[in-house]
């Protein structure tokens, strides 16, 4: 890790600005992962949800509260998906009657292709900062997700949309 550089001031404004520029930016690269990888972005974002989960399989309702989603929703992304070869689905162990959803390998294997030069990226990146300030960093952008994530509940009840 390099020495920590002083960093420079930054009022809530300024630092909301470049959270915009960062969220605009991430939109547009996800559309055109999405394209790169044969998926629209919410099917690449369900997909990333069972990246992120590994072998702790998610059923189709986890899927549905993750992306904020209905079941009957849900259940149309997962038939994308597995036509795509990007899932499965399993029987859960437990329950017959449900369903657990695992990621193809040779699917798994694409999107690392893909995604994997820009983690290093971002990791090079990171490796600029404290432990302290990875800590801080990281806080944030959970509080930050639940935030935004209470704020489209609140704008789907004030709609009345199911979420």
């Amino acid at each position: 890790m390099s020495a920590t550089p002083s960093r420079p001031t930054a009022t809530p404004a300024q630092a909301i600005s470049a959270m915009d520029d960062l969220i605009a930016v991430s939109m547009i690269g996800q559309q055109e992962m999405a394209q790169r990888l044969g998926l629209n972005v919410t099917d690449l974002t369900c997909f990333a949800y069972v990246l992120q989960a590994g072998e702790d399989l998610l059923t189709a309702g986890d899927l549905a509260t993750r992306v904020h989603v209905t079941t009957g929703a849900v259940t149309g992304i997962l038939n994308r998906l597995e036509r795509a070869g990007y899932v499965t689905r399993r029987a859960d162990p437990q329950d017959r009657r449900r369903v657990r959803v695992a990621a193809v390998p040779s699917a798994v294997a694409r999107a690392y292709a893909l995604y994997q030069p820009y983690y290093d990226r971002l990791n090079a990146l990171f490796a600029d900062y404290s432990p302290e300030e990875v800590a801080v960093l990281t806080d944030w952008f959970t509080r930050a997700t639940t935030l935004a994530n209470a704020y489209r509940e609140e704008l789907r009840e004030q709609d009345g949309t199911p979420g």
